[in-house]
């Protein structure tokens, strides 16, 4: 269903949603939106450029950071596990077949190692978890966090005889599980339909591997300067680091420089 009064290239930029993942991207290392960044995301909302949260938090981690930059346009959260057409209104969520929860939790357990797992319900970690939990919510993603490569390794490998898994991260330390074809690609080309745009029309910005196959699919695909090396490679243009308003860069580069057509 597409929203028909969001639709079309009213401006005459080339671009028309820019899709920013949070955490490394939008956020500075103190967990902030500087004020540059700030004022320049503003100026893109000014200019009729739909800005779109991508993130890997879910609604509650992600929807005060929308609502400080004013934005009523559609929001990504979960990896894309959960497209919000406008930022408190619900689209579609995908949902995990507790049978894999089961499994995830296994392995967490197994190699002792800290874990997450988002719910409708609520989140939970390896501090808060009851097994109980696993028969009476509807689970969305599962995370695991250790520094220890060897065994990071060996989760990987298990993870990989587990079907029906999308598997990322967004840091070098952990994994992220999301269902089999989920990801931000996934739920920023719902934005889209939900906007009467294409994907060729999209900035992507990020810095870890959740943010990939987005970055892949946009028409323009922006790597962190602090983002993962896999990231910077696949991208079409990297920009400033998180701490160095990255975004605010692509923001005066590629929506308004007198380049565009």
């Amino acid at each position: 269903m597409c929203i028909r009064s969001w639709t079309g290239r009213v401006n005459g930029l080339k671009y028309q949603l820019l899709a920013l993942d949070m955490d490394g991207t939008l956020l500075n290392d103190n967990h902030e939106i500087s004020p540059e960044t700030a004022h320049w995301i503003g100026k893109a909302k000014d200019a009729g450029i739909h800005v779109c949260l991508s993130t890997g938090r879910p609604f509650s981690e992600a929807v005060p950071f929308g609502d400080q930059l004013g934005l009523s346009t559609p929001m990504v959260t979960v990896n894309g596990s959960e497209i919000w057409r406008s930022p408190h209104e619900l689209y579609h969520r995908e949902l995990f077949d507790t049978a894999i929860i089961r499994k995830l939790y296994a392995i967490a357990e197994q190699h002792d190692v800290w874990f997450w797992a988002y719910a409708v319900e609520g989140a939970y970690n390896k501090k808060s978890w009851d097994s109980s939990l696993l028969d009476t919510n509807q689970w969305i993603k599962f995370g695991y966090h250790t520094e220890n490569a060897e065994i990071r390794h060996q989760i990987l490998l298990q993870l990989q005889e587990v079907q029906g898994l999308e598997i990322t991260n967004s840091s070098l330390t952990n994994y992220e599980i999301n269902p089999a074809g989920v990801n931000k690609a996934t739920g920023i080309k719902v934005v889209c339909e939900l906007l009467g745009l294409e994907m060729n029309q999209v900035i992507a910005v990020g810095d870890s591997l959740n943010d990939l196959a987005v970055i892949q699919a946009a028409g323009l695909g922006v790597a962190m300067g602090n983002a993962q090396i896999t990231v910077k490679e696949n991208a079409d243009y990297v920009t400033s680091s998180n701490n160095d308003d990255g975004i605010a860069e692509v923001i005066r580069k590629f929506i308004f420089s007198e380049e565009q057509d």
